[in-house]
C-alpha cells in the first residue's frame, strides 16, 4: 500500500509548499540497500547483493531498458529457500557481477537432509544488447548425492522510470504472456501503441515454467558440477530477443573486449597512493561503463539510476573534466548535441532556434507527453557550454575538420544566447519557463526551492543566474578563437569585445558589497539575490571575475559557512534555506568542486585547491567502492566520522566519476598545445597524500608521453619516462 498523502490525513500544506511533479520520492534510501549496478547502451541494471531485484514501494531495483522496467522482480531459491550469501562484486572494469552463495540448511520431515554450506553457487551477470546474461554454476561438496530444486522467480510490471521515481499514472496498458518450453515472453501493450517485451530464455530447459517462475530439479553428484544459464531480454516493437545459453560466454567476451576499446585512447594514471589509485580505477570504470555508443560517438549518460540517457548539460561539463585525458568523449557529445540542437520554437518542449537538449527520455510517459522530457531543452546554460566545449576541444585536438563542421551549429548556439537567451534586451542571458509542465528552475541547480532572497522568499522570473553569465562570456571568447582560426575576422573581433562587455556589466550588476561576493542569481525585478551559493566558484572557471573579486570569492568559498572539511557546500552555511541534507541548498556536489577546482587553479590560488583536493580524496575513501556519488550531505566534519550520504544519489554518477580527473588537471596546471605540440605545466602541484604520480600514454598530436611527477618539499619535479612521436613536455613556474 502506499504511504497516505498529506491531504488525506488531514495535514494542511506549508504556505511555501513545493511542486513535486518531477520531484524523486524518498521513502527510503538507495544506499541502505547497497546495490550492484551494471550498464550497457540502453541498459542497466540495479540488482541487490545477491543479484536479485526485490520489489517494494521506493525499490529502484530492477532492468530498464529505454526508460522502462522491463523486469521488476527475480529471485532465485534452493529447495524453496533463499540461498546463503556468501559474497559479491561487480569487476573492477565494470563489465560483469560474481556473486558467491551456497544452500542454506535443508530439512524435510524434521531430517536434515542437506547441511549448509554444502553446494557452492556462483552466479555471473552481466548485460549486452539489450539483455542481461545469467550462468548460475553449482558444486557439490557433499558426501551425499543431493538433489537441488533451484528456482529462478520472476516479473515484469514495465513501469516508467518516472513512475518509480514517484509519479503515479490514472491508466495503464495491459500485459499478454506466451509460453514455449525453454521461454516466457511478456508482452506490455503501452498506452503509446508501443508494444514492449520481456523475453526470458532458459538453457537447459525448465521442468516446470509458468509465467513467473522455472523449476530446476538438479541431481548432483558427489564431487558434481552442473550449470544454467538464462537472459532476460528487452525489446520494443520489432526488436528481437538474444538466445540466452549458446551466445553466454561469446557476448561476455563481447562486452570485455568494448570496455577495453572505449578505455583504449585515454590516458592512464598511476600514484604512489593505492586507495587513491582505487578512487580513479573506479571513476575510470564508471565513465566508461556509462558512455553509450551512438550515431555520432560515445556520449556519457548522466548517471543510474534515475539518469541513465542523454543529459546535454551533464554531458558536456564531464567531457570537460576528463577532455585533457581522452578528448575523444568531448567529440562524440559535440556531433550528438549539434544534431539534436533545437531548430524551431515549441515552448511545451522549451525549445527554441540554436538551443542545447537538456534531456532525451524513450519511456512510455515521455512519449504520451505525461512528462514533457521526450525532447526537453529547458536548460539555460547547456547552450554556451557547448560553445565552450566546441573551444576547448579545438585547443585540445587542432581537430579542424570536426570544429568547420561545427561551426554552423556554434553561430546557432551564439544566435540564440543573444536573442532567445537574453529575453529583455539587458545583456544577461535569463530564463522563465514557457509551459506550466516544465522545469521551474533551469540552471544545473534545478530544484523548485534553489533560486532565493537573503530572506528565503524565492526568486521570480526570467531569473539571471551568475554562473550563466560567466560561461556565456567564455563562450563568446572561446567562439571568437575558432572565428579568426576558420577565416572570419570581423566577427572574431566583435565576439571578443562582447565578452569584454559582457565582463563589466556583470561585476556591476552582480557583485554585492554587503555580502563581498556575488549574488546567486537576478530576479525578474533585476534585484540581486544576495546569496552566497557555489555557483561563485563556477565564474573563477569561466574567468570572468576581476582578478581581485575572483581570488576573494576563493578565499571565501574554502571558509567555514562553505567548506565543511569534505568540499564546498552548494550554499553557505547561514543562509536562509541552508540545510546539510538538501538537494541543492547545503549538500556536496563532486562536480561542483571540481568546477571550483579548476577555477582555483586559474586564479592562483593553489593552497586552497590542494585542501579542496584533499578534502574531496578524504571523502572518496569512505563511499562504497571509492565511487564519489552524485552529492552527498554538507555537514561539518567531525574527527572519526565519515561523510553523511545522502539517500537517493545516483552513483555512478558521470560527473562525478569524471572529478578526480579534472582535480589532477587543475593541481598539476596541465595545458595541451597541440600547435607547439606541447604538454606544458603552470605551477605543478601534488597534494600531501600524493609523492608521486605518473601519467602514461598523454596525447598531443600523434605523439604520447609518459610523464613522472614528483614531490619535493612542497615543489613538483617532472620528466619524460617514454616519449612516441615529436612532443615535449614544459613547466612553467
Amino acid at each position: 500500500m502506499n504511504e497516505p498523502s498529506a491531504k488525506h490525513l488531514g495535514v494542511k500544506p506549508a504556505p511555501d509548499a513545493l511542486p513535486v511533479q518531477f520531484y524523486i520520492a524518498a521513502t527510503a534510501s538507495l544506499l541502505e540497500r547497497r546495490t550492484r549496478v551494471l550498464k550497457h547502451g540502453d541498459t542497466f541494471g540495479v540488482f541487490d547483493r545477491y543479484g536479485d531485484i526485490i520489489p517494494g514501494e521506493s525499490s529502484p531495483e530492477g532492468l530498464y531498458h529505454n526508460d522502462t522496467r522491463y523486469l521488476s522482480s527475480l529471485t532465485i531459491l534452493v529447495n524453496g529457500q533463499r540461498p546463503l550469501f556468501l559474497s559479491s562484486k561487480v569487476e573492477d572494469n565494470n563489465a560483469a557481477l560474481s556473486v558467491d552463495l551456497t544452500n542454506p540448511d535443508i530439512i524435510d520431515n524434521d531430517l536434515l537432509v542437506l547441511q549448509r554450506d554444502m553446494v557452492h553457487i556462483v552466479r555471473s551477470k552481466f548485460l549486452w544488447g539489450g539483455a542481461c546474461f545469467e550462468r548460475l554454476g553449482l558444486r557439490n561438496y557433499d558426501a551425499t548425492n543431493p538433489r537441488i530444486d533451484l528456482e529462478i522467480l520472476f516479473g515484469a510490471d514495465f513501469s516508467d522510470i518516472f513512475e518509480v521515481r514517484g509519479n503515479s499514472r490514472p491508466r495503464r496498458g495491459h500485459k499478454e504472456f506466451a509460453a514455449e518450453s525453454d521461454r516466457i515472453v511478456i508482452s506490455y501493450h503501452g498506452l503509446d501503441g508501443v508494444v514492449r517485451r520481456t523475453t526470458a530464455i532458459f538453457d537447459p530447459a525448465p521442468v516446470k515454467l509458468t509465467n513467473g517462475s522455472a523449476l530446476y530439479q538438479l541431481d548432483l553428484a558427489k564431487g558434481g558440477r552442473d550449470s544454467v544459464f538464462f537472459s532476460i531480454n528487452c525489446a520494443e516493437g520489432k526488436e528481437h530477443p538474444r538466445e540466452a545459453a549458446r551466445s553466454f560466454f561469446f557476448n561476455m567476451k563481447r562486452a570485455r573486449r568494448e570496455l577495453r576499446s572505449l578505455a583504449a585512447g585515454a590516458a592512464e594514471i598511476e600514484t604512489s597512493n593505492q586507495v587513491f589509485n582505487e578512487v580513479l580505477r573506479q571513476s575510470a570504470a564508471d565513465l566508461f561503463m556509462l558512455v553509450t555508443h551512438t550515431q555520432h560517438g560515445p556520449f556519457p549518460y548522466a548517471g543510474v539510476p534515475w539518469f541513465s540517457t542523454i543529459f546535454g548539460r551533464d554531458a558536456l561539463i564531464t567531457a570537460m573534466q576528463i577532455l585533457w585525458i581522452d578528448p575523444s568523449i568531448a567529440r562524440g557529445v559535440l556531433k550528438y548535441l549539434a544534431a539534436t540542437q533545437a531548430t524551431s520554437v515549441r515552448p511545451e518542449a522549451e525549445a527554441e532556434p540554436g538551443k542545447i537538449v537538456h534531456e532525451i527520455r524513450r519511456g512510455e510517459m515521455a512519449r504520451l507527453g505525461e512528462v514533457p522530457f521526450a525532447r526537453y531543452y529547458g536548460s539555460v546554460d547547456g547552450t554556451a557550454l557547448f560553445v565552450i566545449l566546441a573551444g576547448l576541444y579545438f585547443e585540445r585536438t587542432g581537430d579542424l575538420k570536426t570544429i568547420a563542421d561545427l561551426w554552423p551549429r556554434v553561430e546557432d548556439a551564439l544566435r540564440w544566447i543573444d536573442k532567445y537567451g537574453d529575453r529583455d534586451g539587458d545583456g544577461f542571458v535569463e530564463y522563465f519557463r514557457q509551459d506550466e509542465s516544465g522545469l521551474v528552475n533551469q540552471g544545473w541547480k534545478d530544484s523548485s526551492d534553489s533560486i532565493f532572497h537573503a530572506d528565503g522568499s524565492l526568486a521570480h522570473g526570467p531569473i539571471a543566474l551568475c554562473e550563466v553569465q560567466g560561461y556565456v562570456y567564455a563562450a563568446k571568447r572561446h567562439a571568437a578563437r575558432l572565428a579568426a582560426v576558420i577565416g572570419f575576422t570581423a566577427q572574431s573581433a566583435r565576439l571578443m569585445r562582447e565578452a569584454e562587455e559582457l565582463k563589466a556589466r556583470f561585476d556591476e550588476s552582480f557583485w554585492s558589497d554587503a555580502l563581498g561576493f556575488y549574488a546567486i542569481a537576478l530576479d525578474g525585478e533585476k534585484r540581486r539575490c544576495e546569496v552566497r551559493s557555489s555557483n561563485a566558484g563556477h565564474l573563477l572557471f569561466s574567468g570572468i571575475a576581476s582578478d581581485a573579486r575572483g581570488k576573494r570569492v576563493g578565499e571565501q568559498l574554502l571558509s567555514r559557512p562553505f567548506f565543511s572539511g569534505w568540499g564546498v557546500r552548494t550554499i553557505a552555511a547561514g543562509e536562509s534555506r541552508y540545510n546539510p541534507m538538501s538537494y541543492h541548498n547545503g549538500s556536496i556536489w563532486p562536480h561542483d568542486n571540481a568546477m571550483i577546482g579548476l577555477g582555483l587553479a586559474r586564479y592562483g590560488l593553489k593552497q586552497e585547491l590542494q585542501q579542496l583536493f584533499t578534502a574531496q580524496f578524504d571523502a572518496a575513501c569512505y563511499m562504497d567502492l571509492r565511487r564519489l556519488p552524485e552529492l552527498f550531505c554538507g555537514f561539518q566534519r567531525t574527527r572519526g566520522k565519515a561523510p553523511t550520504l545522502y539517500p537517493v544519489a545516483c552513483a555512478p554518477q558521470a560527473w562525478s566519476s569524471a572529478a578526480p580527473f579534472a582535480f589532477i588537471q587543475a593541481s598539476l596546471g596541465v595545458e595541451i598545445d597541440y600547435a607547439a605540440e606541447c604538454i606544458r605545466f603552470r605551477k605543478p602541484k601534488l597534494p600531501a597524500f600524493l609523492d608521486q604520480l605518473a601519467i602514461r600514454s598523454l596525447a598531443v598530436g600523434d605523439a604520447r608521453l609518459d610523464i613522472l611527477l614528483r614531490r619535493y618539499d612542497g615543489e613538483v619535479s617532472v620528466s619524460v619516462t617514454k616519449a612516441t612521436g615529436p612532443a615535449r613536455v614544459e613547466v612553467r613556474l
